[in-house]
């Protein structure tokens, strides 16, 4: 693992450990809170349900107290004060009933068919005995019990908190109650609301988690691209000192050639010329061994002027690009039998030397690869110099080639990476399309910004 990744990792890893742990701690203190409100909240409805059936008994009692305690027809009294504790009913399942102490039911609104029935054997699904337990807590002076009954409104057996007392005159005993699922659905909807307030900042955390590791993630790709923006600008620097190195190199040879070697080849041909002179003046054979040292001396002083040229032609620097092509074709054209036709469009505006370079050296390696593989009857080269900058475009009509095949071939294809990379390093761009049986085409192109920026670094140095 790279170094930046490793940072990175190093990075987001406590990060995220921490927001694990910030989460498990929140979770785990949002879920005691919840279960200390769910139970203070429970206490509290309860209290506040068992505050309000006794209010109700009591107010049932004092209803009928008078009749209780007159003096009048018990039978009637008793009868007045059953038919007012059925119609005090209230809510969906809230109502009075009445039982005898021994355990007969003597008034229920809501399961009339109850009325009349000794219950005191009664017992509930967990073997509760319900009536003797309601009984037993009103001859205790009243009060609250807990017990299972069936629900009138569903038909279904549900829990209840009763409370009773006892109305000693008629030897009877009052309550009233409610069912315990009525606090169970409004503890159930609070434990609903804990969870999702739980979900919901676990969800915040999880979000936080995900953006601070994607604005870590950002930050080191931004960072990468930083840096690989400045290497590759340093590479590409590196690569035009390489080139202009180069390119310097073989002006010096071209020009040691030409000041040195040629002028001393050409001092040496004057005298074997003038010796050869001198002997045909004294009208004396010339030696054939000074005819075959001329001819020789004349054959290499053209080999050496052709080095010279090729290593850096002078007419690149004195006369400009246009000229050193035309030049470049004639001597293709010499050199083989592929007619090659320049084309100059637009303006020829003056060029920085590498851009210049650049272009002549694709120019070379395009014209050699032609004489050496395209078999082409012709050549079109065109140098263009456009608004946006200037663009060198050579065709051959030649047999062609696979593209990705050649590009893919480590021993194959060097003379077109070394083309792509002259003009990738001056910012410029180059294109080849190929097919075998329809030629070549290269576009070679460097864009105004990259003409007016190497021209500014040149000036600046």
């Amino acid at each position: 693992m790279r170094l930046k990744a490793k940072l990175l990792v190093l990075a987001a890893v406590p990060l995220l450990l921490s927001l694990a742990l910030i989460a498990a701690a929140v979770l785990l203190q949002q879920r005691e809170l919840a279960q200390r409100e769910h139970a203070l909240v429970e206490g509290g409805y309860l209290s506040a349900r068992r505050a309000e059936l006794k209010n109700y008994v009591q107010l049932a009692m004092s209803a009928i107290a008078p009749m209780a305690e007159s003096r009048d027809d018990v039978a009637a009294s008793q009868a007045r004060a059953m038919r007012l504790l059925e119609s005090m009913q209230y809510g969906d399942d809230g109502y009075f009933f009445v039982y005898d102490m021994h355990g007969t039911v003597l008034m229920h609104p809501r399961q009339r068919d109850l009325v009349g029935r000794d219950l005191s054997d009664l017992h509930d699904p967990q073997g509760h005995a319900t009536i003797q337990n309601l009984l037993a807590q009103a001859r205790a002076g009243g009060g609250f019990v807990e017990y299972m009954w069936r629900r009138p409104s569903t038909g279904r057996i549900a829990p209840k908190l009763g409370y009773v007392t006892e109305i000693p005159q008629w030897d009877w005993m009052i309550g009233t109650g409610l069912y315990r699922d009525d606090i169970d659905a409004a503890t159930a909807q609070l434990d609903a609301q804990a969870s999702s307030n739980i979900g919901e900042t676990l969800l915040w955390i999880a979000a936080i988690a995900f953006g601070g590791v994607a604005l870590i993630s950002f930050s080191g790709i931004w960072l990468n691209l930083s840096e690989l923006r400045v290497a590759d600008a340093k590479l590409q620097t590196l690569a035009r000192q390489v080139v202009r190195f180069q390119e310097d190199e073989r002006a010096h040879l071209a020009r040691e050639l030409h000041d040195g070697a040629t002028q001393t080849m050409v001092s040496a041909k004057l005298l074997v010329e003038s010796a050869i002179d001198q002997l045909e003046r004294e009208a004396r054979p010339a030696p054939r061994v000074l005819e075959t040292a001329l001819a020789g001396l004349k054959q290499s002083l053209n080999e050496v002027r052709r080095i010279s040229h090729r290593l850096r032609p002078a007419m690149l620097d004195e006369l400009g690009l246009p000229a050193a092509l035309e030049l470049l074709t004639r001597e293709a054209e010499d050199a083989g039998a592929t007619p090659v036709h320049l084309s100059v469009l637009g303006d020829a505006a003056p060029l920085p030397e590498e851009v210049k370079t650049a272009l002549f050296r694709v120019s070379q390696e395009a014209l050699a690869n032609v004489a050496k593989h395209a078999r082409a009857h012709r050549v079109e080269m065109t140098l263009d110099f456009g608004g946006q900058g200037v663009a060198l475009r050579i065709a051959d009509d030649g047999r062609g080639f696979e593209v990705d095949r050649i590009q893919l071939d480590p021993d194959r294809g060097i003379g077109l990476r070394n083309m792509r990379e002259r003009l990738a390093s001056i910012g410029g761009s180059f294109e080849v399309h190929a097919a075998p049986g329809a030629g070549t085409l290269l576009l070679a192109k460097v864009p105004a910004e990259a003409i007016r920026r190497l021209a500014a670094a040149t000036d600046a140095a």
